[in-house]
């Protein structure tokens, strides 16, 4: 499993709603919104923001089963890029 609960949370505790869960090189990982418009990670999928995470789950403060159903679907959908 490359998206698992830990990153969404890592997201769900970002400060900036522009902090994204991002897909690079095969490894997934959160980054802020400053990162994503520099060099380091340019090209750099973006998988989810955190204000989309929020939107999804419709509270800033889940459940942990609802954390982990939204890894296992973001997971999911990642599995299935460029198959």
């Amino acid at each position: 499993m490359m998206i698992d609960e830990a990153l969404v949370r890592e997201l769900l505790d970002a400060a900036d709603d522009d902090s994204a869960l991002i897909l690079l090189e095969g490894r997934a990982r959160v980054a802020g919104r400053v990162a994503l418009d520099g060099d380091g990670l340019r090209g750099a999928t973006v998988l989810l923001t955190r204000a989309e995470l929020v939107d999804r789950l419709g509270t800033a403060y889940p459940a942990p089963q609802d954390l982990t159903l939204v890894a296992t679907s973001v997971d999911d959908a990642v599995g299935k890029l460029g198959g």
